[in-house]
């Protein structure tokens, strides 16, 4: 037993969608969360800058004493390289790996689609660990940049007009191409999954790297013995204002909404 926390970090509020199915499937955790709420978004900075945000996001979470990093981040998970992720003292996981196995077992044509920042698709990270999966798999990418600012600002109601021209605009032509499968390759996205469904019809299934990626990391920590049965608490810090998440985060959080939040000046780092 290791009641050491879990440390979870993106760039704004998207990943609280992870936070969300770690807690309701690892109820006896205790999670520390980092939301990069004053450099949000990632998606449209330069490799370089994500790197340096990354590693600061992942210094404050070590500083923390966590037992296991996961960037709920499509972004970071995108283009943090993967041996310097195996440096760190603690187990570390992105998104990219669980999100694309689910979406190649969920296939049924072998035509998948991915939407992401520009960050994302442009590194093309699902795409290539899906070839590895499955050479024959057909994906399709596509950046939808205004995604991330409309979940931040609150427009996730299905069907809200301004967020559903929008998801017209950016996913008629995945599903116009027959994709029977989509990658939400960003954690803000599951909160727009109803006016996404509306776009791309009943039939198509819907990956959400939140919960994908939570469930492996449960695998990992029983793998590693590092669960603990006893803790169960959360604790929020933010890099902009602390009242601008709470008015956001039990959006993201549902049932599991509550914890303190404190601002940090995450530069220091």
């Amino acid at each position: 037993m290791d009641k050491r926390p879990i440390g979870v970090f993106d760039s704004g509020l998207g990943g609280l969608t992870a936070v969300r199915e770690l807690r309701r499937i690892l109820p006896g955790e205790d999670i520390v969360y980092f939301g990069d709420t004053g450099r949000v978004p990632y998606g449209t900075r330069g490799r370089d800058t994500i790197l340096q945000y990354a590693r600061q996001d992942v210094r404050f979470l070590l500083a923390q004493d966590v037992k296991f990093i996961m960037a709920a981040c499509g972004t970071v998970s995108s283009v943090y390289p993967t041996e310097e992720a195996a440096k760190l003292p603690v187990p570390y996981t992105g998104v990219v790996g669980a999100t694309a196995r689910a979406a190649a077992a969920a296939t049924r044509s072998g035509r998948i689609g991915v939407i992401g920042t520009a960050a994302t698709v442009r590194s093309g990270s699902f795409a290539a660990v899906l070839a590895q999966l499955d050479s024959r798999l057909e994906v399709r990418a596509k950046a939808c940049p205004m995604f991330v600012p409309l979940v931040e600002n609150g427009y996730v109601t299905p069907g809200d007009p301004v967020t559903l021209a929008i998801a017209h605009q950016y996913l008629d032509e995945l599903r116009d191409a027959g994709v029977d499968t989509l990658i939400l390759g960003c954690t803000h996205y599951p909160l727009l999954t109803g006016t996404i469904r509306m776009v791309m019809g009943p039939d198509v299934a819907l990956i959400d790297p939140g919960r994908e990626t939570a469930d492996a990391v449960k695998d990992a920590l029983e793998q590693l013995e590092l669960l603990n049965g006893t803790g169960g608490t959360a604790r929020y810090f933010v890099s902009d204002a602390v009242e601008q998440f709470r008015q956001v985060a039990d959006l993201f959080l549902g049932e599991y909404a509550g914890g303190p939040v404190e601002q940090i000046p995450i530069e220091t780092y």
